[in-house]
């Protein structure tokens, strides 16, 4: 048995389930599921249309490296999307069983298993991924905690020296999740600049880019930010994009890596033994889905419509900090979020996800403490529904203390 299993955390939803074992929820109340960031837009027709037509695909067996012309509507798409200069699908562009299997595969190939020194650094609070994908490659993760004082900043300048000497591996998130920061072009140059002093590599998660308020003004990408700063070939650098919630097809499993094209050769390689190639079928539908951005619009015109009713309904009572992208809210509680969790869970039947379990202690903080990561993926009923349910548990909590019970996990 592999021991670095042992090294494991159980998965944030398992610490809720956990969480709310034995919690009765008030009588008469449907529940309202805002813990899971699972897209619940219907999947445009035009994409299960493409799935279907194209399952004789089945009867082969596909190329690790996907079709060349899925690879080109991807390259595409990121030209236009972020205003790149041409890229090489054959060589810059590599697709994915979604971002997860990208994440964790990807640290497997830069990592040096003989190396349990090495860092990845994190975010924190943080998608699980990095942390289970480092410790699995023999590795161990560093946290950098986002700063609420500055916006949710995450200083990857503040790392120290003697742990960047040791660090094989940045995973950057932008837009974060859950804060649904979006890291500047300075930001970038730092970032950038440190990998070149130390040589590690970057490895942008943004799953998230396509989930904005502004259609005017989509979220920078890392792609885009090194070509602003002149860093031909994107040195050290894979940015990961997905279908997932652009497109609202979670259940496809499909998504892409693009970037240093000598790092993608060799993360290829690992793949072609890992038995990682998308389905025919699969592809062919992701193909149609990266040449449309009519459903991309329609589906931000959704997410925008409930982000903004339920500020209307709950900032007044409980303040919400708006992201700059993304469909969550990061919510400050009153009291610990657990307990939080627990009590709104009990009295209105509305789960939230407590933040201090999407964190890790780091630097003498959890910085998931008191906050609640809450997702708006629903319909936009039952997103003001919960919005009116949170607000009147607000306010009990004010009036009846007894209302939350310490939690135990």
């Amino acid at each position: 048995m592999n021991p670095r299993l042992e090294r494991l955390q159980p998965y944030p939803f398992e610490r809720l389930r956990r969480l709310m074992h034995g919690v009765q929820p008030a009588a008469g109340l449907a529940p309202i599921a805002l813990s899971v960031g699972e897209p619940r837009h219907a999947t445009p027709a035009f994409i299960q249309e493409a799935l279907t037509r194209h399952l004789s695909g089945l009867s082969h067996y596909p190329a690790t490296l996907g079709s060349d012309s899925l690879r080109a509507a991807i390259a595409h798409w990121l030209q236009r999307r972020f205003g790149l200069k041409a890229l090489d699908p054959a060589t810059e562009v590599l697709p994915t069983l979604g971002s997860r299997e990208a994440l964790f595969s990807v640290t497997q190939v830069l990592m040096d298993p003989d190396r349990p020194d090495a860092y990845a650094v994190c975010p924190n609070p943080f998608y699980q991924i990095y942390e289970g994908a480092a410790l699995l490659a023999g590795g161990q993760p560093w946290f950098v905690n986002a700063d609420p004082e500055r916006n949710f900043l995450v200083d990857y300048a503040s790392v120290p020296s003697t742990v960047w000497a040791r660090t094989q591996v940045v995973f950057a998130c932008s837009p974060g999740n859950p804060t649904g920061r979006v890291m500047t072009l300075e930001e970038w140059r730092i970032l950038f600049e440190l990998s070149d002093r130390y040589g590690f590599t970057i490895v942008s998660d943004e799953c998230y880019s396509e989930i904005y308020p502004d259609e005017s003004s989509p979220p920078l990408g890392s792609l885009q930010a090194a070509q602003a700063l002149g860093r031909s070939g994107y040195p050290r650098l894979i940015a990961m994009g997905s279908l997932s919630k652009r497109s609202n097809v979670p259940g496809l499993r499909s998504a892409f890596a693009a970037g240093d094209r000598k790092l993608l050769q060799r993360f290829a390689l690992y793949r072609t033994y890992h038995g990682s190639a998308m389905n025919p079928a699969v592809q062919a539908a992701s193909e149609t889905a990266w040449q449309d951005e009519v459903h991309v619009q329609e589906n931000r015109r959704l997410y925008r419509e409930k982000m903004e009713a339920f500020h209307r309904i709950v900032h007044p009572h409980l303040p919400l900090d708006t992201p700059q992208a993304s469909f969550y809210y990061w919510a400050r509680t009153p009291v610990p979020d657990t307990d939080f969790a627990v009590g709104l869970m009990r009295a209105a039947n509305v789960a939230v996800l407590p933040g201090s379990l999407l964190a890790r202690a780091a630097q003498g903080t959890n910085p998931g403490q008191q906050r609640i990561r809450i997702a708006l993926v629903g319909s936009l009923e039952e997103t003001v529904e919960a919005a009116h349910r949170l607000v009147a548990f607000t306010h009990s909590l004010q009036e009846n203390t007894h209302v939350v019970s310490p939690a135990t996990d």
